[in-house]
């Protein structure tokens, strides 16, 4: 049934008049799919807040900041590996990794897997945030559709980022702040061409959240902002873009994972316990922590006194300071922890709340000097942008999200002004965002348009197997007469298991192959080690770094320690231009339909 309905659909779809038509017909059903996979995730988030809740009921109350974080990350493991048998790609890195490497193409496991195991961690108090899981849900999204309508690999790509916008869009509420994230973190360029699906998909992916869930996340009342705070707003925009450093790197350390040598479960509980400990002493960690970010905005700081172990020594506003100063270092440790042990969520609501408390701590402190009044809300508001804009270098999306979020559009030039000292900041010290980070450090994937395209490409496709091999101990003579009658300017040396153990490289020995006319004169005399080996999982823009780097132009390929042809710089540049003419054609075929 399902077959035959995708025969259909397809012979419908060649036989639109236009290519870009049918791509902004796809945008609005990967909104529509994106915005209900939104409403899905904050349903189920709240339904294991409530189950939470209940558990809590049964035990002291403190005990359960130590028990149901744990609860839930044992439950998140066992999910990922009893029933999704561990196919969940975590992280906006892999869907990176996915549009780079592999033609856009998101496995289908990622469309529900997400909403189920990252609504366990946060609900049950894990220390994270639901923007991560809703990105990838919705990247899954549109790339499988892309895939059911056999749509190119530039299409799928703008089906992809279309299915993140919604996603973002309708967990915010906030259209613009979706389209500009997708251009800014996914694609990396604007065109009139990508930018209309990822508005249409945006727009219907808030629609249909405000439809079954209208409930704004933040409510910000402020009546502008002072121009003598100007230099106040400049030190935070500073101190935001140190703590996006501190972020990256304390996050990025601990995502990994802690307590590598435990078992997957050891693992979770330990890590559990650890957060629940965190939580004890610092309430505020648990889960999102968007409760207490509306609390503060309202001018209610006393809501940190809450179920707190030390409410009363909290009257006093020194240790206040130091109290706030502490959330804004250990978010990021609860964050890395809740995830570094197994759980599954983002770094993007911690991110936005240590900025939300460094805005608070400043404007807090100075107040308590006397000196001047800052407008605390303003300065948690742009707290928020300035730490999203050093983390995610992403600075348009810092601040149109913030705005939309908490209404503050008449905070547009604090926000540019912190969001933009953040980003050159963090810049000085991170050349690349947190995803590309880890991308480049651990999969050697680059965000360069050069390196997309070859990445696109196969290196299977360019190893010449039509080699000649060659024994050590061969006399040269025959070589004489292997040469006279090919083409081929250089050989492989292999031994008896196909191993390799040398080359004849034309280009660099023939003249020490002229001299060796001994009539006893081995091959083994004459072969060469080749400069560089090439891995055949190897990813191409890797094997285009060696060939620039070593200026040659063949190089062995081994496979499982085994010798299985060669491959040339020549080879993969043509290849490299057909790729690069064919995106170009789908990306011209698009715009002019």
């Amino acid at each position: 049934m399902i077959k035959k309905l995708l025969v259909i659909v397809n012979h419908w779809r060649t036989r639109q008049p236009s290519q870009r038509n049918f791509l902004i017909y796809c945008s609005v059903l990967v909104g529509l799919l994106g915005g209900l996979a939104a409403v899905v995730l904050k349903f189920l988030v709240h339904f294991m807040e409530e189950l939470s809740r209940n558990l809590a009921s049964q035990v002291p109350y403190h005990y359960s900041y130590l028990l149901l974080p744990a609860l839930g990350i044992l439950i998140t493991v066992a999910y990922q590996h009893f029933i999704n048998r561990d196919r969940m790609q975590k992280g906006i890195g892999n869907i990176l990794m996915n549009i780079k490497r592999h033609q856009a193409n998101v496995p289908h496991d990622n469309a529900y897997a997400h909403l189920v195991s990252s609504s366990l961690t946060v609900g049950f108090g894990g220390s994270s945030g639901l923007e991560a899981p809703i990105v990838v849900t919705g990247a899954a999204i549109g790339s499988n559709a892309g895939r059911f309508f056999k749509l190119s690999t530039y299409e799928k790509t703008v089906l992809l980022a279309a299915g993140s916008a919604a996603g973002i869009a309708a967990v915010f509420n906030s259209p613009i702040a979706g389209v500009l994230f997708a251009l800014e973190i996914l694609i990396g360029e604007i065109t009139i061409p990508t930018f209309i699906p990822l508005l249409i998909a945006s727009a219907t992916g808030v629609v249909v959240a405000k439809l079954l869930n209208s409930q704004q996340l933040f409510h910000l009342v402020t009546e502008g902002w002072l121009v003598k705070a100007l230099p106040f707003y400049a030190i935070l925009g500073v101190l935001s873009g140190l703590i996006a450093v501190y972020i990256n790197k304390v996050g990025h350390g601990l995502e990994k994972g802690i307590l590598p040598k435990l078992n997957r479960y050891t693992r979770a509980l330990a890590g559990g316990l650890m957060l629940g400990v965190l939580i004890l002493l610092f309430p505020p960690l648990l889960g999102e922590g968007y409760h207490y970010l509306q609390a503060i905005l309202n001018g209610n700081i006393d809501v940190l006194k809450e179920e707190s172990l030390y409410a009363d020594w909290l009257s006093e506003p020194w240790v206040m300071l130091l109290f706030i100063a502490a959330l804004v270092l250990i978010k990021i440790v609860a964050a890395g922890i809740t995830l570094g042990s197994g759980g599954n969520g983002g770094t993007f609501a911690p991110t936005m709340f240590t900025g939300a408390f460094l805005g608070l701590l400043l404007a807090y402190g100075v107040n308590q000097t006397g000196l001047i009044h800052l407008n605390t809300s303003n300065f948690i508001a742009v707290g928020m942008a300035g730490a999203l804009s050093g983390v995610l270098h992403a600075p348009l999306t810092a601040i149109f999200l913030i705005a939309e979020i908490t209404g503050g559009y008449i905070l547009f030039i604090p926000l540019m002004i912190v969001s933009a000292i953040s980003y050159i900041i963090s810049r000085l010290f991170n050349k690349h965002n947190a995803y590309w980070h880890t991308l480049i450090h651990e999969k050697d994937i680059h965000p360069d348009q050069d390196f997309s395209m070859l990445n696109t490409m196969r290196l299977d496709s360019l190893v010449n197997r039509q080699y000649v091999a060659l024994r050590r101990d061969m006399p040269v003579a025959e070589l004489y007469n292997i040469l006279s009658a090919g083409t081929a300017n250089i050989f492989a040396v292999l031994n008896d298991d196909k191993e390799l153990e040398g080359v004849i490289w034309m280009d660099e020995i023939r003249k020490q192959l002229f001299k060796a006319n001994q009539p006893d004169a081995k091959v083994e005399d004459i072969m060469v080690d080749p400069p560089a080996l090439i891995s055949y999982n190897q990813p191409v823009s890797s094997v285009m770094n060696v060939f620039d780097h070593l200026d040659v132009w063949q190089l062995p390929v081994i496979r499982n320690g085994k010798f299985i042809g060669f491959v040339s710089k020549s080879g993969l540049l043509n290849q490299y231009r057909q790729v690069f003419i064919q995106q170009h054609k789908d990306a011209d075929l698009f715009s002019r339909s």
